[in-house]
C-alpha cells in the first residue's frame, strides 16, 4: 500500500541579518534547488523581524511542500544549511509546533562607525570599499551576505564556516583602512 503524503507549511527561522532584498535572493535559489531537485517545495512567504533599532534581527522563509515526511522536511533543513542557515536557526513543521534546530554557519558583524571619525574620513573612504574588500578577503571562507545603514553606524553581515577564521581574514583591513577606525566586530550567530 501507498500512504497518502499530506501537504503542509515548513517555517524556517534564520538566524541571518537579511535585508528583505537578500532574503529574497535566497528564497530564489532555494526554489531553483527546490525545482532542480523535484522537491515539491515552493516558497510562499517570508518576513524580515527588527530590532528595536531598525536592525535586522532574524528572518522567517515559508515553504509550502507537498509532503510533510520527516524525510522532505529534512531535506528542506538541509538545502537551507547548504545555502545560509547560521547556527541558532530553526524549522517549524506542521501544526504540531515542534522546533527542529538548524544551522552550521557563523556570523560576523562589521560594524563602521559613521559619526566619530574624522569629517575627512568620510569624505576620501567608502564603505562600498569595505565591503568590496572584505568579500576579497573572504574567498573560500565566507561572503558579505547582507548590510544595513543605522543611524550612527553602517553593518556588514557575513556568514561562513569560522567566525574566528572570517575575522583573520579582514582584520589587516580593519587595522588599515581609515574608516575601519573605532569599528566594532560582533558574533552574530
Amino acid at each position: 500500500m501507498f500512504k497518502k503524503k499530506t501537504a503542509g507549511v515548513v517555517i524556517v527561522t534564520l538566524n541571518a541579518r537579511l535585508q528583505p532584498m537578500h532574503r529574497a535572493e535566497l528564497e530564489d535559489a532555494f526554489s531553483d534547488a527546490c525545482n532542480a531537485h523535484d522537491l515539491g517545495a515552493e516558497v510562499v512567504g517570508g518576513g524580515t523581524l527588527l530590532a528595536d533599532n531598525g536592525e535586522v534581527a532574524a528572518c522567517d522563509i515559508e515553504v509550502r511542500v507537498d509532503d510533510l515526511s520527516p524525510d522532505r522536511v529534512a531535506m528542506v533543513g538541509r538545502l537551507f544549511e547548504a545555502m545560509l542557515a547560521p547556527k541558532g536557526s530553526y524549522m517549524i513543521a506542521g501544526a504540531d509546533g515542534k522546533r527542529i534546530a538548524l544551522g552550521r554557519h557563523e556570523g560576523l558583524g562589521l560594524y563602521l562607525n559613521g559619526t566619530a571619525l574624522p569629517e575627512e574620513i568620510y569624505e576620501v573612504c567608502d564603505s562600498n570599499h569595505v565591503h568590496d574588500e572584505c568579500e576579497r578577503r573572504l574567498e573560500g571562507l565566507g561572503m558579505v551576505n547582507s548590510h544595513w545603514q543605522g543611524p550612527t553606524e553602517t553593518a556588514l553581515y557575513m556568514y561562513g564556516d569560522s567566525f574566528e577564521r572570517m575575522h583573520a581574514a579582514i582584520l589587516p583591513l580593519l587595522e588599515s583602512y581609515p574608516l575601519c577606525r573605532q569599528c566594532r566586530v560582533e558574533r552574530i550567530a
